[in-house]
């Protein structure tokens, strides 16, 4: 894997003053953890958009520059917070790794090639799982792992065990879950709406019209009742 380098600052204060004041510069507040204590730290935003943007994406080794200073540390980025309605990075979580020592990361699952069920039956390609789990050394993180859906016929899974993982690459995931699957065509899935359709058409049976009785005449009422 390809490293990637990112500048990160020290940063002293702590809270959402200190935090607030360093977005209003451009800057971006953060931790760095793993070492003997985490450190508080400070990013430029537009550099963190380019690592997670790139080919790799955000599961990636990087090499961290401390500004003014020659030292630098391995590191991963472990997590990032994103403002929800502007979507600015608010904060990122920084990993100190050891080259030495095996980490857990997720890794992208992409899926290559035309499977057979969709080219030659027309069916529908469905991705179950975009991602795994592995356990590597950082020098070992794969930038992604490629799923190959060319022979899945109609009704075929690709499970994770199927998946081809690098030397050297410890797989965490279930290898008995799904990655991909191909599902009949959606012309099979509406054959009860022909047949409501064909009850519909079909033509009504005849009202059968029964004969009115005729309206009951009131009784006369005799004169006496008239007198009282």
């Amino acid at each position: 894997m390809d490293m990637r380098e990112l500048t990160i600052m020290p940063r002293e204060g702590l809270g959402k003053g200190e935090a607030k004041r360093l977005r209003r510069a451009g800057r971006t507040p953060g931790i760095l953890y793993g070492g003997t204590v985490p450190v508080t730290i400070a990013v430029d935003p537009r550099d963190v958009f380019r690592i997670i943007h790139g080919r790799e994406g955000s599961t990636q080794l990087l090499k961290l520059t401390f500004a003014g200073s020659a030292d630098s540390k391995m590191a991963i980025l472990r997590d990032m917070q994103f403002d929800p309605v502007s979507e600015d990075l608010i904060h990122v979580d920084l990993q100190e790794v050891a080259m030495d020592k095996p980490i857990q990361v997720t890794i992208a699952v992409h899926h290559v090639g035309d499977a057979v069920g969709v080219r030659e039956t027309q069916g529908i390609l469905e991705m179950v799982l975009r991602e795994i789990q592995v356990s590597c050394l950082p020098g070992n993180i794969p930038e992604a792992i490629e799923a190959d859906v060319s022979n899945l016929a109609i009704g075929d899974v690709l499970t994770v065990g199927d998946l081809p993982i690098p030397d050297g690459v410890r797989v965490l995931t279930d290898r008995a879950q799904a990655v991909a699957t191909v599902a009949p065509p959606a012309a099979e899935e509406v054959a009860p709406v022909a047949a409501v359709e064909a009850v519909a058409a079909a033509p009504a049976e005849p009202e059968v019209l029964t004969e009115r009785k005729p309206k009951e005449e009131p009784e006369a009422v005799d004169d006496k009742a008239k007198k009282k």
